[in-house]
């Protein structure tokens, strides 16, 4: 048997499942962990990530999967289960024993409707983006996130288009009473917060809005670009109305 076979992730358009098969180790942790994350994106929805078919050479690489999990859990409708018939205790992510098991899982807690646009990296680019998340908000009855929802998406995209010049793409859905919001490019370049900017500053004041209006932010690296994405909860803007 070859000394170098790797675990390969193999994905179906028409199914939630992702197959990884091969060996699971140290040094093939980059590339899956990429993987899993480009399909999470590509497609909007939990995935199941299926481990019948590979061998874990390292315990330590099985945190590959729950570093996925919590590095999407806060995009807009993205979520990670594990099948892995052995049943080997994991840590963040969930663990079926079966692709019954994990299938019911999805059935009886299902993703909220999502939004998309795919946005060219212009100026008028932000506009389409504010128009994508004040329906969202109301759609799903919490129209006292538009106004935060907006000045976010609105330096997200805006960040794109000034410093990527990269096709992007506008994703929003709910959960609970949170508004996820999160904007992907093709850029690797990741955005850097600084804290409060002087105030003879000219620029850099973008970041600064998204964490004055969102409870949590942060940019998560892709295979070929990256995912910038914020939380917004509708009880932080209580007090401000009251």
């Amino acid at each position: 048997m070859p000394t170098d076979v790797r675990c390969l992730v193999e994905t179906d358009e028409s199914s939630a499942v992702v197959r990884l098969t091969g060996v699971l180790d140290l040094a093939g942790l980059d590339a899956v962990r990429g993987a899993l994350l480009a399909r999470l994106w590509q497609r909007p929805g939990a995935v199941i990530v299926d481990l019948s078919g590979v061998r874990i050479a390292d315990p330590a690489a099985r945190g590959v999967l729950d570093e996925v999990h919590l590095a999407a859990a806060d995009w807009p409708a993205a979520g990670l289960l594990v099948l892995d018939p052995a049943g080997r205790p994991g840590g963040a992510a969930p663990v079926h024993r079966s692709l019954d098991s994990a299938q019911a899982a999805l059935r009886d807690a299902p993703l909220a409707a999502v939004l998309s646009a795919d946005l060219p990296p212009v100026v008028a680019a932000a506009r389409e983006a504010r128009a994508l998340v004040t329906d969202g908000c109301a759609r799903w009855n919490v129209p006292e996130l538009a106004e935060p929802a907006t000045i976010a998406v609105t330096e997200m995209v805006n960040n794109v288009v000034a410093h990527t010049g990269t096709p992007m793409t506008v994703r929003v859905a709910p959960r609970d009473s949170a508004l996820h919001l999160a904007v992907r490019d093709h850029s690797h370049r990741r955005p850097a917060y600084a804290g409060l900017a002087p105030l003879t500053s000219t620029g850099g004041r973008g970041l600064l809005l998204i964490d004055t209006v969102a409870r949590r932010w942060g940019s998560t690296p892709l295979p070929d670009g990256k995912v910038v994405w914020c939380v917004l909860h509708a009880e932080d803007e209580a007090p401000l109305r009251g």
